[in-house]
C-alpha cells in the first residue's frame, strides 16, 4: 500500500510488523484464530517529502476551507463505506470475529485513501460543476483502493497472520460499489441541487422565456453556461434543432420541440400552454448556409421575438456572452480556423507600434495584440477623439501590456522618427491611411501625402529603429488600380518591397504588405450606411445593380494579418513580401441591401425603396485579389496566399518620391498622375 501513497502529494507508509508477542485475532473460516501484531506495532510514518510548492506543510496551507471540507468528507465516507460493507456482508459470529481486526485496519486504510484521493485530485474538483471527468477520477481512486484491499487480503492469508481471506472478493466488490456511491452521490446531489436552484431562479426572476436554435452540441454549451451562471436572464424553454435524431429528446432537461421550419408553430403551441416566448438564441450551427438563417430571423422578427447569437468557441472571445445578431453573421463563408497558439507565441512579450490605432482596423489590431500577450503597445493616431476612445476601450481589457498613446501624424517624418527611436518597437503595424475612394479622387494630394509619404516615413522609421518587421495594411484596390486610393496603396507596397529586397541580411527589418477587401462594420463600410437608411425609412442607395465587393469581419482580418506577420518573421526568411487574405466569394451589393431590408422585417420595393445612384469616381464594379501576371504561392497557412509582384529598385522608388514631392509643392495633379502611372503601369486613373 505504500506504493499507492507514494503517488500522493504527501507520503504515508503503512507498516505491519511481526512480533513474538502477537495477539490472537478473530477466528478465520477454518475455525483457527488468525494473528494480528500488537497495537503498538501498527504505525504510520509521515515522510516530509518536498513538493512543487515546498513540502507537506505548504500543501496544508494551500488548501482552501472548501477543499478541507472535501478532504474530511471523503475520508469520513471512506470509513463509513468500510463499516457499511462489513455490516452488510457479515453477521453474527463472522462479524464479531472481524470487528477487532477492523479497528486496526481502518485508520491506516483511511490514511491510504487520503493519499490516493490526493493523487487523483479529488479535492480539486468543484462540486457545483461535477461531471464525467470527476466521476472517472473517483472510479480510478476507488479501484486502486479495492485492489489494495485485494492485495491485503492475500497478505493476511498467510498462516502466521489471519490464515484465511479476511475480506473476500464479494466483500471487496461490495465495498467498491458503496465507495463509488458515497463519493459520487453527494457530488451529483449537490450538482443537481445547484442546477434546480438556477432553473428556479430563472423562472421566478426577470429571465426571458427563450428558445435555443441550433444543433444539440451547440445548445448544450449554452445550457451549461446558463447553469453555471455565466449566461443570465435566460430561461430555456425548448430547443429547435435541425437534426432528426434530436426529435423527442431532451438536453440537460430541456426538450427538443421541433426543427427550423416549425419555429412559428412551436411558439404558438407554447403560448397556448401559457408560456410566451420572448427571445430566441441562435447558436453557430444555425448560421450555416444550409440552415437558411435569414428565414429563421425573419420568422422571429414577424413574431416580435428578440434575437441573439451565441459566439463560436473559436472566435477568441473573453467569455460565453450573447450578442445581437448582426448582418455580417449571415454574409460570410465559415471563418478560417486561426492558430491562436501561433499568434500568442508570436506576439507575447513584444513591444509593438500600431499607427492609425484609432481607426476600426487599427483598434482591432491593438485589441488582438494585447489579448495575445504583448508587453508594450504604442498607439499612434492623429485624431484626439479616436485615440482617447481606443485607449479607454483597451483599458477595460484584462491585459498586463503597458499601453501608451501619442498624437502624431504619419506625414510628420521627424515626429515619427523620434517616437520610433524612443519606443524601439520590435514589430510595427501601419494601419494609418486615407481610404475613402470618392474623397481621395477630389482631394488627391492628401491621399499622396498620407498613403505614400506617410507609409514611407513609417517604413524608414521602423528600419532606423531596428524593428524586426513592419506590416503595411493594404487593399484589394491596389491591384490594377483605377483610383488614387489604389494607386497610392500600390506605390506604398512597392516601396516596402524595394526596401525589403535591399535588406537581405538575417537580422534586417522585414517589410511586408497584407491585402484584403472590405471589412464589415468598419468606419465607412456600406453596412452601417444601409442600417441607418433602413432605420430612417429609406431609400437605400446602391451605386450600381452589378456592383460586387469582397467582405470579411474585422476580427478575422486582423487575426490573419497577425498570422501573415508571424510567417514573414519566422527565423527562416521567406521570399514572400505581399500577402493576400482569402476573402471567399464576392457579395453583390444589391443582394446585401435586399437581405438587410428583409432582416429588418420589411420587403424591398414595397416597404423600402432601393435607388441606384451611379458609379462614383474611382470606383469599379469588381475588385481583384491578384494582377493578371502576378505570381502566387501557397505558404501553408489556411486563408492566406503569398503574392510575388514585380517591383522597381529602391533608387527608382526614391526618384519617383522626389518628383512626387515637387509636384505636390506645385499642386500639379497631372504631374502626380504621370509619376503614379510610371511607377504603377496598371494605374488607369484619369485627371478630371
Amino acid at each position: 500500500m505504500s506504493a499507492f501513497c507514494a503517488k500522493a502529494p504527501a507520503f504515508a507508509t503503512l507498516s505491519v510488523a511481526r512480533s513474538s508477542e502477537a495477539q490472537e485475532g478473530p477466528r478465520g473460516h477454518n475455525g483457527q484464530r488468525g494473528h494480528f501484531p500488537p497495537a503498538g506495532s501498527v504505525y504510520i510514518t509521515a515522510l516530509q517529502t518536498p513538493l512543487e510548492t515546498g513540502g507537506a506543510m505548504n500543501l496544508r496551507l494551500r488548501l482552501t476551507p472548501r477543499q478541507w471540507l472535501i478532504v474530511l468528507h471523503d475520508l469520513a465516507v471512506t470509513a463509513v463505506a468500510i463499516l457499511a460493507t462489513f455490516f452488510i456482508r457479515f453477521e453474527g459470529a463472522q462479524l464479531e470475529d472481524r470487528l477487532p481486526g477492523l479497528l486496526y485496519l481502518l485508520p491506516p486504510f483511511v490514511l491510504l485513501a487520503g493519499c490516493v484521493y490526493f493523487a487523483f485530485g479529488l479535492y480539486k474538483a468543484k462540486w457545483r460543476f461535477a461531471s464525467v471527468p470527476d466521476l472517472v477520477n473517483i472510479f480510478r481512486a476507488v479501484t486502486v483502493l479495492a485492489v489494495s484491499l485485494l492485495a491485503l487480503d492475500y497478505i493476511l492469508l498467510a498462516p502466521n497472520l489471519y490464515g484465511t481471506f479476511y475480506f473476500g472478493k464479494i466483500t471487496i466488490a461490495l465495498y467498491w460499489i458503496l465507495q463509488m456511491a458515497f463519493l459520487g452521490g453527494p457530488r451529483a446531489a449537490y450538482r443537481y441541487f445547484r442546477y434546480t436552484r438556477v432553473r428556479q431562479e430563472a423562472k421566478v426572476s426577470e429571465s426571458a422565456p427563450t428558445l435555443i436554435i441550433g444543433r444539440a452540441a451547440d445548445a448544450e454549451v449554452l445550457l451549461r453556461g446558463i447553469e453555471s451562471g455565466a449566461v443570465r436572464k435566460i430561461w430555456p424553454v425548448g430547443i429547435i434543432s435541425p437534426s432528426p435524431a434530436d426529435r423527442g429528446q431532451s438536453i440537460r432537461g430541456v426538450s427538443v420541440l421541433g426543427d427550423y421550419g416549425q419555429l412559428v408553430s412551436v411558439v404558438g403551441d407554447l403560448a397556448e400552454r401559457g408560456t410566451n416566448i420572448a427571445r430566441v438564441v441562435l447558436t453557430p450551427s444555425a448560421f450555416a448556409p444550409e440552415a437558411r438563417p435569414e428565414g429563421i430571423l425573419m420568422a422571429a422578427r414577424r413574431l416580435g421575438l428578440a434575437t441573439s447569437r451565441m459566439p463560436a468557441l473559436d472566435e477568441g472571445g473573453e467569455a460565453l456572452r450573447l450578442a445581437p445578431v448582426a448582418v455580417e453573421d449571415l454574409l460570410l463563408r465559415p471563418s478560417v480556423k486561426i492558430d491562436y497558439r501561433r499568434l500568442e507565441e508570436f506576439v507575447a512579450d513584444k513591444s509593438i507600434i500600431v499607427t492609425g490605432g484609432g481607426g476600426s482596423i487599427g483598434a482591432e489590431i491593438c485589441d488582438r495584440i494585447i489579448a495575445f500577450g504583448a508587453k508594450r503597445l504604442l498607439i499612434i493616431e492623429n485624431s484626439e477623439a479616436a485615440l482617447y476612445a481606443v485607449q479607454e476601450t483597451l483599458a477595460t481589457k484584462p491585459s498586463k501590456a503597458r499601453i501608451e498613446g501619442r498624437l502624431a501624424d504619419v506625414r510628420d517624418r521627424s515626429r515619427i522618427f523620434r517616437l520610433f527611436s524612443e519606443f524601439k518597437p520590435e514589430i510595427v503595424f501601419h494601419a494609418a491611411a486615407l481610404k475613402h475612394v470618392p474623397l481621395l479622387e477630389t482631394d488627391w494630394a492628401e491621399g499622396v501625402k498620407t498613403n505614400v509619404f506617410g507609409s514611407v516615413h513609417v517604413a524608414d522609421a521602423a528600419v532606423a529603429a531596428g524593428a524586426s518587421g513592419m506590416v503595411l495594411i493594404s487593399t484589394d484596390k491596389a491591384i490594377e488600380p483605377v483610383s488614387v486610393l489604389g494607386a497610392t496603396k500600390r506605390f506604398a507596397e512597392m516601396y516596402c518591397q524595394a526596401l525589403d529586397a535591399g535588406a537581405r541580411r538575417p537580422a534586417a527589418t522585414r517589410l511586408i504588405s497584407v491585402r484584403f477587401g472590405n471589412v464589415l462594420a468598419s468606419n465607412g463600410s456600406v453596412v452601417p450606411k444601409f442600417k441607418a437608411q433602413i432605420e430612417a425609412g429609406g431609400p437605400v442607395t446602391v451605386t450600381h445593380p452589378e456592383m460586387v465587393r469582397y467582405f470579411m469581419t474585422i476580427r478575422e482580418a486582423c487575426d490573419l494579418v497577425l498570422t501573415a506577420a508571424s510567417h514573414a518573421l519566422q527565423p527562416q526568411r521567406s521570399a514572400v513580401s505581399v500577402y493576400v487574405l482569402n476573402m471567399g466569394q464576392p457579395v453583390k451589393i444589391l443582394d446585401l441591401a435586399e437581405r438587410m431590408i428583409r432582416l429588418s422585417g420589411l420587403e424591398p420595393g414595397r416597404d423600402i425603396d432601393i435607388v441606384f445612384t451611379g458609379v462614383r469616381p474611382g470606383e469599379r464594379l469588381n475588385e481583384m485579389l491578384f494582377t493578371r501576371d502576378e505570381d502566387t504561392t501557397e505558404i501553408g497557412i489556411a486563408g492566406i496566399v503569398g503574392a510575388k509582384p514585380s517591383h522597381p529598385s529602391l533608387e527608382a522608388m526614391r526618384g519617383w518620391l522626389a518628383t512626387l514631392e515637387q509636384a505636390l509643392a506645385r499642386e500639379e495633379r497631372a504631374a502626380i498622375y504621370r509619376v503614379l502611372r510610371d511607377a504603377v503601369p496598371d494605374f488607369r486613373g484619369e485627371v478630371a
